[in-house]
């Protein structure tokens, strides 16, 4: 596939509408889609971009840099086929209403398809029990996280990984992300079929 933009920061330019959003952030052909909850939770009030400026973005980044999804943590990351966004990209003044979720949602779930990455990681029980409800047949009531974390989960051309609320991790929490991750990169995560021998030419065509 080829890039669609090299701009890492709203590489789609979605606008909300509201008066302060956090828009996604990163590889525009990303393998790995990151998905929070809301700036509020998971950070980039003040950077624009999520999961920094919080403790949350902190642990979450540094997880993926060890796990080599990230090339290196900061404000912003530096990203190489990870891409991070929210369910809801308004900055609201504390949790935003279930109605301003409502509303949001189409333009969250036009961004995941836009995007179309290879592997979805949830990051909290919102962000998964979203994505379990739009990109999988697993069951959305009482997701036990602690559970869930790091788990694989087979969707409808995606792998998901839900992600514990970074806050609430120990080290344990944070050593099986890095080590799930790991045996993810080591695998074939794409699960691409070539395509290209049925055409008259020699160029690949992968499917998915």
């Amino acid at each position: 596939m080829r890039n669609v933009t090299d701009r890492p920061a709203n590489p789609f330019g979605f606008d909300p509408g509201c008066e302060q959003y956090v828009a996604g952030y990163g590889d525009a052909n990303a393998h790995f889609h990151v998905v929070g909850d809301h700036p509020g939770v998971h950070g980039g009030v003040d950077s624009g971009v999520p999961f920094t400026d919080c403790e949350a973005g902190d642990r979450l980044q540094r997880a993926l840099v060890d796990a080599g999804l990230l090339l290196e943590a900061g404000t912003p990351p530096t990203v190489d086929k990870t891409y991070f966004s929210y369910l809801h990209m308004c900055v609201a003044d504390g949790t935003p209403s279930e109605r301003s979720y409502d509303d949001l949602e189409p333009l969250f779930d036009s961004e995941l398809r836009a995007i179309t990455a290879h592997v979805l990681l949830p990051v909290g029980e919102r962000a998964t029990r979203h994505v379990f409800s739009i990109a999988t047949s697993e069951a959305t009531d009482d997701i036990d996280m602690d559970e869930r974390h790091a788990t694989e989960v087979a969707g409808a051309g995606w792998l998901v990984y839900p992600i514990k609320e970074p806050t609430a991790w120990d080290t344990d929490d944070e050593e099986r992300l890095v080590r799930a991750l790991e045996a993810l990169l080591a695998s074939d995560y794409r699960r691409e079929a070539d395509l290209g021998r049925f055409l008259p030419n020699d160029d690949p065509y992968l499917v998915r």
